[in-house]
């Protein structure tokens, strides 16, 4: 980058976490022309800490919206000319079982994921063909190399993002596009309070249904695993600017430790040992559904003779 122009950066979902971190950082360089965007119901969230300036725009973006795609994008080109880099960094997560998951929550997981990126994606990639360069970065998760229970629509729209992701760093390495895929782990932030439940996941949990112990206890692991992460979104934050200032700048960026440690893992180890090692991992999983099971009944009646037998012991 020549030291009077100033690459334009497009980053979505900017109003908390990440995303937040993003954007502060990259206008906090002063190397960019900066678009930061959020949806309109948190894009005041977004405002109270983050100043417009010259290099600085706040705009109003819904990945899922087709007209409010064309409109911000079409601004960027109108005022700057330009659009250098793409941040796809905005999406959603449900915490629903697949029994409990329809068609609207699928929809929507779908759209804000993995449609609404590769749609904003579209628009931006002739401009950078026809000048030979830009960068696009799209924001994945651990969940894109691995699912966990209660996630499985989540982990799915990440697969998908990160399958198209591999697929264009092939088709635009020729006219001088740079693809990216960041892979983040569990990051130190209350992002965990912001999923959504479908409306069968709320039901279950509120009527002890046969999937309540998975809910009961994912919820919890996951609060307490991002609480203890020494990963914060400022960091992560760091190293997707190095990504975009770096010239030819790698396809898989693992940005935690863990994803790093998870990617590594099921490299080393065979599936069908690495799926059972993870199942024993989650909290009480060898309980989950017994009493709703005839497989687990057994277990579930060795459990109460324990606890009724530890109860003894302590009590004389």
């Amino acid at each position: 980058m020549s030291n009077r122009y100033k690459a334009v950066v497009l980053i979505t979902g900017c109003s908390q976490g990440l995303g937040l971190a993003l954007a502060r950082v990259f206008a906090a360089s002063g190397l960019f022309r900066l678009i930061a965007t959020a949806r309109q119901s948190s894009i005041h969230k977004l405002k109270s800490v983050l100043c417009e300036s010259e290099n600085v725009r706040i705009r109003e973006l819904d990945v899922t919206c087709e007209e409010s795609r064309h409109k911000v994008v079409c601004e960027c080109y109108h005022d700057w000319k330009s659009l250098d880099v793409l941040i796809n960094n905005a999406g959603v997560s449900y915490r629903s079982v697949v029994e409990h998951m329809d068609e609207d929550a699928e929809i929507h997981q779908l759209n804000t994921n993995y449609l609404g990126p590769m749609a904003l994606t579209r628009l931006v990639l002739p401009s950078m063909r026809e000048k030979g360069r830009g960068k696009i970065i799209n924001i994945s998760s651990v969940s894109g190399m691995m699912a966990m229970p209660t996630m499985a629509s989540y982990s799915a729209s990440k697969h998908a993002l990160e399958g198209a992701t591999e697929a264009l760093w092939y088709e635009l390495k020729p006219f001088g596009i740079n693809v990216s895929l960041v892979q983040p782990g569990f990051i130190q932030s209350e992002s965990y309070k912001n999923v959504y439940y479908s409306k069968k996941a709320q039901l279950s949990g509120a009527l002890e249904g046969p999937y309540a112990d998975f809910y009961k206890n994912i919820s919890p692991f996951i609060e307490r695993t991002m609480n203890r992460s020494g990963t914060t979104p400022e960091k992560i934050a760091q190293k997707v600017l190095k990504i975009v200032t770096t010239r030819e700048p790698p396809l898989w960026v693992s940005v935690t430790r863990d994803s790093l440690f998870f990617f590594l893992l099921r490299k080393i180890i065979p599936r069908s040992v690495f799926h059972s090692v993870m199942n024993a991992l989650l909290p009480n999983s060898r309980y989950w559904g017994a009493r709703f099971t005839r497989a687990k009944k057994d277990l579930l009646q060795g459990q109460a003779i324990a606890e009724a037998a530890d109860r003894l012991d302590r009590h004389g």
